[in-house]
């Protein structure tokens, strides 16, 4: 396997020089993409799957009704948090399911796909799949590549050290051990994604795609979700429910997305990538066959996904195999690890880019001159 070897970048940062991959860190790779492509089409494993998916949903339904009956049962007890988590992990299931339908996998036709992942995403989990799908796109065609992606962008988490280097005092205080607080603060990011789903969709952007619907589905889905909760429960308890709901709802989603291509190499702005290097090098495979297939909704064959965004999840496994092939062929690092063992990966490389902060207590003079 190749060894990786990233190329710095001009910018210094005090003590810190960010490095980034770039076309000569990653040659080109010519025909590698034609070709994997074709044996996969040859293969039929961009066929649809909608019997999968039945099956699939039919068990989310059933599940959907168990917790609502032990919702009904259990009445006037704590142990109604027990019912709230299930339905943040229900909820994550319905929105692996809609980011495939916004990927075209489950049916024939673009617009039914359409259709059905705006009625799961904003009608069932309650987020805006215009939004997700303005941001995903983007994701999707420059994966990792600083400028481009929105996955890497400046958040309450620092992904490039040349923006840890940049945080204010207090938010150093965070920056600094941000691979540690990586997961407890995904207890926040369900309700990030309904806000910024929200903030989308009231935005004064024109090219808002399905604002109406969304908003009268998000809304419906509110009153049919809070309505029982406030009436069935006392204030305190319903409160807690809807905030243990959302934790596991955001812990969820973002232990499945995390692991995808957080510490993998990061591409310079400017870097030209063959598509085949571009997604392989940056996008990382999770272990575990079938059970991490329905764990994480097929985003453990991450570069499998990658290659084929419109393939279904039920042939990502079988794609695996060709992939890997032409990567040996072709000397092309393929990265797949073990789910705990990425967890480690992650919280290593936040870590390692917090370092970057300004450390509050540091002496800006000081500094100045450490780093001539």
């Amino acid at each position: 396997m190749a060894t990786v070897t990233a190329v710095a970048s001009q910018a210094r940062l005090g003590p810190i020089r960010q490095t980034y991959a770039s076309a000569e860190t990653f040659p080109p790779v010519a025909r590698a993409y034609t070709e994997v492509s074709q044996v996969v089409r040859e293969t039929g494993l961009l066929r649809r799957a909608e019997w999968f998916y039945a099956l699939v949903g039919v068990a989310i339904l059933l599940a959907f009704g168990g917790v609502i009956t032990g919702f009904i049962l259990l009445g006037d007890t704590w142990y109604q948090l027990l019912m709230a988590g299930a339905l943040g992990i229900l909820f994550t299931q319905v929105a692996f399911l809609a980011h495939e339908a916004a990927h075209r996998q489950i049916l024939a036709s673009g617009p039914a796909n359409d259709r059905l992942g705006r009625i799961l995403a904003a009608g069932i989990v309650g987020i805006s799949l215009s939004w997700w799908n303005a941001k995903h796109n983007r994701h999707h065609a420059n994966p990792n590549r600083v400028g481009k992606d929105p996955d890497i962008e400046v958040d309450t988490i620092r992904f490039l050290e040349e923006d840890a280097a940049k945080v204010n005092r207090l938010g150093a205080l965070i920056t600094r051990k941000q691979g540690w607080l990586f997961f407890p603060l995904l207890t926040l990011e369900g309700l990030n994604l309904h806000f910024q789903g929200l903030k989308h969709l009231l935005s004064r952007d024109d090219e808002v795609k399905g604002r109406w619907v969304e908003l009268s589905l998000i809304a419906l889905r509110f009153a049919l979700y809070l309505t029982p909760i406030f009436l069935l429960l006392p204030i305190g308890m319903a409160f807690a429910f809807i905030g243990v709901q959302l934790a596991v709802f955001g812990v969820y989603m973002g232990a499945s997305f995390a692991p995808n291509h957080k510490g993998m190499p990061i591409i310079a702005p400017d870097a030209k990538l063959d598509f085949f290097s571009k997604q392989v090098r940056t996008s990382r495979n999770i272990r575990g066959g079938w059970w991490a297939t329905a764990l994480m909704g097929g985003l453990n064959y991450q570069v499998e996904h990658h290659l084929f965004p419109s393939m279904a999840r039920p042939y990502l496994s079988q794609a695996r195999s060709i992939v890997m092939e032409q990567c040996r062929t072709r000397g092309v690092p393929y990265t797949e690890t073990g789910l705990l063992q990425s967890y480690g990966i992650v919280i290593a490389y936040l870590n390692r880019v917090g370092l970057a902060a300004r450390d509050p207590f540091d002496c800006p003079m000081v500094n100045r001159f450490r780093s001539v």
